[in-house]
């Protein structure tokens, strides 16, 4: 299992561009980059220019993962890039997207239900409570789009794999996949969004891991907070998520997988309202005894921090997100994964 980064978040990657970030992974000790987006790659799709790019990664030895974008149509309207890829068609921009990544032998391709809003507070950051529009209504327009681009990506040998955002369950996730169909459709698992639903990372991916086919890893810790669980990101290895457990589990099912850091750009806390009502209502998956999970583990992480044993939120806050804090987040990261993979002799 090779160890990568976010190639859109990895520090210097606007002003290095695709092949200069490649050649600063790889002096961070990084095996591959994950562009989120094609378009990140080669904002006109030239096949040429992104040849350049696969070619460069191949010689470094480096895996190139990409992606498309948001696949919900209620949140498309926030990435017009999407449509101007295919000429104001965002059906032939997607099909543009996805022929320009089978070209460079990219077949694993992110794609996302929704963005989070973060100048917002509490679930008004998620699209999954917007007034306008119910999220079920979301979820089933988001099935229809994807059941157009799914005869595309068959054809071409891809599969999307939807992102366990902030916004949307794995239970959401998985019923997506199952009636779109695995052969075209799968499931980029990052293992920190899950708590925003109140999900247990373990149990998360216990659900998701036969169709998990890329990766966005972070770990998080959470403390309890006057309206519910206040989270904040850390280096794998630093947090409540179990990758002991969840990286073995993600072999059994795919040896091949790519494990891809995402590291934030900034410092910054977020809240999950578990005490609310609406927010409650919006869970109906969501289980007493996996709720009751998060909630011992929350317990464990101000246990540490009470100790300790980690920094409070406000200390690990004080330090800027800057370049070298972000070379730091990387590193950590990928030597803790890089430990459990020697432990659990995942090779």
């Amino acid at each position: 299992m090779r160890v990568g980064v976010d190639g859109r978040k990895i520090p210097r990657a606007t002003e290095y561009g695709p092949v200069k970030s490649l050649d600063h992974a790889r002096q961070l000790g990084m095996e591959g980059l994950f562009f989120r987006s094609v378009l990140d790659m080669s904002p006109t799709l030239d096949h040429g220019e992104l040849r350049e790019i696969k070619c460069h990664a191949d010689e470094l030895g480096m895996y190139v993962e990409s992606g498309l974008g948001k696949v919900n149509p209620y949140a498309s309207a926030e990435a017009p890039e999407l449509r101007a890829a295919g000429d104001g068609d965002i059906l032939l921009g997607f099909r543009r997207m996805l022929e320009a990544s089978r070209a460079i032998d990219v077949t694993e391709v992110w794609i996302g239900t929704a963005n989070f809003k973060g100048q917002y507070y509490g679930y008004w950051c998620y699209d999954r409570f917007r007034t306008d529009v119910t999220w079920e209504e979301q979820l089933a327009a988001t099935e229809r789009f994807l059941k157009k681009l799914a005869p595309i990506a068959r054809d071409l040998g891809i599969h999307m794999n939807i992102e366990t955002h902030e916004e949307i369950t794995t239970f959401e996730v998985v019923r997506l996949v199952e009636a779109v169909g695995p052969d075209a459709i799968g499931i980029t698992f990052d293992t920190g969004n899950v708590t925003h639903r109140g999900e247990a990372p373990v149990a998360a991916a216990r659900r998701i891991a036969p169709y998990v086919r890329q990766t966005h890893l972070k770990d998080v810790v959470h403390v309890f907070a006057d309206d519910g669980l206040k989270r904040q990101v850390r280096p794998c290895g630093h947090g409540l998520v179990d990758f002991e457990v969840i990286l073995p589990l993600l072999h059994h099912h795919n040896p091949k997988l790519n494990l891809s850091i995402e590291n934030p750009t900034a410092n910054g806390e977020m809240i999950v309202q578990i005490y609310d009502p609406v927010w409650q209502a919006s869970h109906p998956d969501l289980s007493v005894s996996e709720l009751a999970e998060l909630i011992r583990l929350t317990r464990m992480c101000e246990e540490r921090i009470a100790s300790g044993a980690a920094p409070t939120l406000d200390a690990y806050d004080e330090v800027p997100f800057d370049y070298d804090r972000s070379v730091w987040f990387i590193k950590e990261s990928a030597a803790y994964l890089r430990g459990v993979c020697d432990r659990r002799q995942l090779v």
